[in-house]
């Protein structure tokens, strides 16, 4: 097996990003995966960044609410984030989450 291209998730490190916010990061030449598991209650704050952010929820509800605007997501919508705008979120019941940025979070790459 070429493990330049094919990789086992359980290899990946847990690393908490956040308090209460769990990531499996996957960093590629453009782009870093957020595989976030975050229990109820649990909330990142209002914050921006250069990076254009993809929030997708795999399951449960997260309230995120980006320039103001407040929206729960659950499996079925998800939110294109701009660079440089500011969001926040909340864990309404446990989740299971991805993010996506681009460019790479070289912050997180150094976690």
């Amino acid at each position: 097996m070429n493990s330049t291209i094919f990789r086992q998730f359980a290899d990946i490190d847990t690393k908490e990003i956040a308090p209460g916010f769990f990531s499996k990061l996957i960093h590629t030449a453009n782009n870093t995966i957020n595989f976030i598991e975050v229990a109820a209650g649990n909330s990142v704050p209002d914050h921006k960044h250069i990076h254009e952010q993809l929030s997708f929820v795999l399951e449960g509800e997260f309230q995120l609410t980006v320039n103001g605007e407040v929206q729960l997501l659950d499996t079925g919508m998800f939110a294109v984030i701009p660079s440089n705008v500011r969001h926040s979120g909340l864990a309404i019941t446990d989740c299971k989450l991805i993010d996506v940025f681009s460019p790479v979070r070289e912050d997180y790459r150094d976690l």
